[in-house]
């Protein structure tokens, strides 16, 4: 046949694309799991053949057909799910060999494989025989496994090995509890995550994969292509995709930033840094597997925190600032040294300090010397750039954050102070506070220097919240 195939080619050239192929599928090395993999094949598909390789090696392929049927067969089968990523076309060999859905079994084609339940001795492995069955196997000395639950699965991951697929499934169950894995007719195992509906798990692939958290061979399966149960799953609880549309883009960098997931500018523009913040929103909540309806219900989520938090608008008639704050956990305590003070109500632990002055960068940096050397905000981490600065650090007590900038002629800025023991809600208020603060319509009056280093007993401000640990900077 590779003679008759090799003239045609040479002498014949418009007829080459005519050249029968086979579409490759798997092979295996083991003659009687070749056997039994062939079977499975042949069960789903009526031209399965197998032939030989080098080495002893047996594959297990489709046709022959036409090379532009086999071309359009791989692409549908592959699309589907139906094959593995790796199938490919090859040419005929010399000998094929029909694969019947029965060999595995030894049954005749038109009589059922028996049960072994109803015969104690169908499952007794028979003394010398030659091959073992492969464990999770289905053979004729043993019952046939669990099969997966019908429907269609994402399949994460496949692992040569038991052991790398184990590890790789307590990986993938710290983040989805729910995964399971099922061995491969191949020999390998597979990650998988279902069953759920074909659209649930494509739109839940491609939000895996915009967050990194799937590879870009991971592909949506029917149940068929799993094979049987190696360590039981269950049914994820993922929603399907919504229809929202996305919600103004300076509203989501809002709410994500809100929710500790982007750092960047309020611009309202699309780019890298906001569509990463929301695949991991995405990933992190599960509300939806699509922008815009995960996006309206984390926009909903931190309309709710805030009602929850009294977050009101303060506008400080002695900065000129205006903030959104917590005042339900702060009241006005004094001035003093160009500084708007608001100490804890009720013994909340929280402080908010407003400044604002008349200056550049250098009056920035001695505002951001100050709030560390007053420890409101211990050994802090900074960020310090031409006109902002933004520094953070905590102690045993309680967490600090201060942000600074220089607009129109003045350096201003805000000092955050929230107790340790509620860490979750720091940076959301603090985010607040950053999102919110601005010149209010009245500005203040000129002449307010910026802060010395004379403290005058700023240092006691509030003492239940912003005294320094024992060591602390």
């Amino acid at each position: 046949m590779r003679a008759w195939a090799f003239l045609i080619a040479m002498f014949l050239p418009g007829l080459a694309l005519a050249e029968p192929v086979v579409l490759r599928l798997e092979a295996k090395r083991d003659a009687g799991a070749a056997a039994e993999a062939a079977a499975r094949w042949a069960a789903q598909f009526p031209d399965v053949v197998t032939f030989a390789l080098n080495e002893g090696w047996t594959a297990i392929a489709l046709g022959p057909m036409e090379r532009a049927e086999a071309q359009a067969r791989l692409e549908a089968l592959k699309g589907a799910g139906r094959v593995p990523g790796d199938s490919f076309l090859g040419p005929v060999p010399d000998a094929l060999t029909p694969a019947s859905p029965t060999a595995a079994t030894g049954q005749p084609d038109a009589a059922p494989a028996p049960d072994p339940s109803a015969d104690p001795t169908a499952a007794q492995p028979q003394a010398g025989a030659p091959d073992q069955p492969t464990a999770g196997q289905p053979t004729a000395d043993q019952p046939a496994p669990d099969q997966p639950a019908p429907g269609d699965y994402i399949r994460l991951q496949a692992l040569a090995t038991r052991a790398e697929a184990d590890a790789a499934l307590a990986d993938w169950r710290k983040d989805f509890p729910e995964a399971g894995l099922y061995a491969l007719p191949d020999g390998w195992f597979a990650v998988a995550l279902g069953p759920m509906a074909r659209d649930t798990a494509a739109a839940w692939l491609d939000a895996m994969q915009a967050a990194g958290r799937a590879a870009d061979d991971a592909f949506v399966a029917g149940a068929d292509r799993l094979g049987p149960v190696a360590d039981a799953g269950r049914a994820p609880d993922l929603p399907p995709p919504g229809n929202a549309p996305l919600p103004p883009l300076d509203q989501v960098q809002r709410a994500l930033r809100w929710a500790g997931l982007y750092d960047g500018a309020i611009d309202g523009k699309d780019g890298p840094r906001t569509r990463d913040a929301i695949a991991a929103e995405i990933m992190a909540q599960r509300a939806a597997p699509d922008a815009g309806t995960a996006m309206a219900a984390l926009i909903a989520r931190r309309a709710a925190w805030r009602d929850q938090m009294g977050l009101t608008r303060l506008d400080d008639a002695a900065s000129g600032l205006s903030v959104t704050a917590p005042m339900d956990r702060l009241i006005f305590d004094r001035t003093e040294q160009g500084l708007s003070i608001y100490g804890p109500r009720d013994g909340s632990g929280a402080a908010l300090i407003l400044w604002s002055a008349p200056g550049g960068q250098q009056e920035m940096l001695d505002f951001t010397g100050l709030v560390t050397a007053l420890g409101w905000v211990p050994a802090p981490e900074r960020m310090v750039t031409p006109g902002r600065a933004v520094l953070r650090g905590q102690n045993a007590t309680h967490i600090g954050q201060a942000e600074a900038r220089v607009a129109d002629g003045r350096a201003e800025g805000f000092v955050l102070i929230w107790p340790l023991a509620d860490a979750e809600d720091q940076p959301r208020v603090a985010a607040e506070l950053s999102d919110s603060f601005a010149r209010s319509p009245a500005p203040p009056a000129d002449g307010q220097a910026a802060p010395a280093a004379a403290t005058n007993g700023l240092d006691t401000i509030p003492a239940d919240a912003t005294q320094p640990a024992a060591g602390a900077d």
